[in-house]
């Protein structure tokens, strides 16, 4: 069991805090919860791969599939290891308001008997490793198509130290969002998709445009591989946004259900608004549309009710919208599969809408509405600020000590399924 100082507590939904004392007067085992976590793990895992990698797979050229399959392979197995080595340690040991302490490195001090809330320290080990593995491979999208194999692994590696894991104690360790500001993020508006889709920004902008972006065509190779791959988020994201809860409960219920609510709701306001703007409603708009849907609920999805997760995924699937044809133009920035506008603003509108849509039993007792949402704003300006700023200082170090991040011309116009991998996707007889 974790420590049970006021800092924790503190960092918990309040409905939370319930299961958490009655774990801790008890400190029972239980089997429902332990199942429920187990297939949230695999339904989170199952995002990433192979979710994601279908998802952004067939968004991109056929010459670049495998770069970007391989990308979130890699993902993966790197912080599959760096998980259970530091990283977990890290964002959950108890160090102080913005990182945690070395006290569980390889897990040390865990064992099969040990408990987190009720179900096996182990399993919550799992679930959030999940978590910290589809985190950086969600940047890819935004530079896929032009970033060397082998600075792409050094980068997240630094990156999940530098900027996930702070984020993660900060939220949810017992650190200084969660603890002592009191915003509020259920499954990772913050931790996950701000912190992802502003540092994929960041890193598009420093590693340049693609060859030829804005005067040649770049369409997606295969739209029936990215709806299948967006299919396979909005399954997994049940396991994201409902296993959070750590629990088999009416919590857990309610965030499986708003999760899909404003997932249908942004779909149809995007393919809507798209019917109206461009005269026909594009199935890669309305992939694009389900996961900007599935992005602004996941702060929020424990903490409003069924019609407030209705306006949470209209909110999204306008603004993103607008972030994708409007805004990424009007500036000029190559976000290659919209990271960004979708992850960046999503998660933005997410965390902001907790706080503007908290229903009356998740708010705390001893705070205003009105004070919630000023937490929340609190929140989103630290992280939009914190996440780019740290993934800058990574990506120029990193420029200075390994020389050039990204494929040179001919490598790019070759495709990086060849000249980063010696393979390619497709063969003709």
């Amino acid at each position: 069991m974790p420590d049970r100082n006021s800092a924790w507590l503190r960092a918990l939904p309040g409905f939370a805090v319930l299961v958490f004392a009655r774990a801790a007067s008890a400190d029972e085992l239980s089997p429902g919860d332990t199942a429920w976590m187990l297939t949230s793990s695999a339904l989170v895992l199952m995002m990433t791969l192979p979710g994601l990698a279908l998802f952004y797979g067939g968004l991109v050229r056929s010459k670049n599939i495998l770069s970007v399959l391989m990308q979130c392979l890699i993902s993966g197995g790197m912080v599959g290891v760096l998980w259970v080595v530091a990283g977990y340690s890290l964002a959950f040991g108890e160090g102080n308001a913005f990182i945690g302490d070395l006290s569980k490195v390889g897990l040390a001090g865990i064992e099969p008997e040990t408990l987190w809330l009720t179900v096996p320290e182990y399993v919550f080990v799992a679930f959030q490793g999940m978590f910290a593995i589809i985190t950086p491979a969600l940047m890819l999208g935004a530079f896929a198509e032009r970033m060397r194999f082998g600075p792409y692994l050094a980068f997240i590696t630094i990156w999940v130290f530098a900027v996930y894991v702070p984020l993660a104690h900060m939220v949810w360790g017992g650190g200084w969002i969660g603890a002592d500001l009191g915003a509020k993020d259920f499954a990772g508006g913050l931790v996950v998709h701000m912190s992802s889709g502003y540092s994929a920004l960041v890193a598009a902008m420093l590693l340049g445009p693609r060859r030829g972006y804005g005067k040649e065509p770049m369409p997606p190779h295969s739209l029936p591989l990215t709806v299948i791959g967006a299919a396979l988020l909005w399954v997994g994201w049940f396991g994201f946004n409902a296993g959070s809860e750590l629990a088999a409960d009416g919590l857990a219920g309610l965030a499986f259900l708003t999760t899909n609510t404003a997932t249908a709701a942004a779909l149809l306001t995007w393919v809507g608004i798209e019917w109206l703007h461009r005269g026909n409603p594009t199935v890669l708009g309305g992939a694009t549309a389900a996961v900007a849907g599935l992005v602004a609920i996941t702060p929020a999805c424990a903490f409003v009710t069924p019609i407030g997760s209705i306006w949470i995924g209209v909110g999204a699937g306008a603004i993103c919208y607008a972030a994708v044809t409007l805004l990424k133009p009007a500036a000029g920035y190559d976000d290659s599969l919209d990271v960004f506008g979708v992850h960046g603003i999503g998660g933005t509108w997410g965390a902001i809408a907790t706080g503007l849509f908290m229903a009356p039993f998740a708010l705390p007792e001893d705070v205003s509405w009105a004070s919630q949402v000023l937490k929340q704003l609190g929140s989103v300006a630290f992280t939009a600020v914190y996440a780019p700023l740290v993934t800058a200082i990574i990506l120029v170090t990193m420029k200075a000590v390994l020389g050039s991040l990204r494929v040179t011309d001919e490598e790019e116009f070759a495709g990086l399924d060849l000249s980063e991998h010696s393979e390619t996707a497709y063969t003709t007889q």
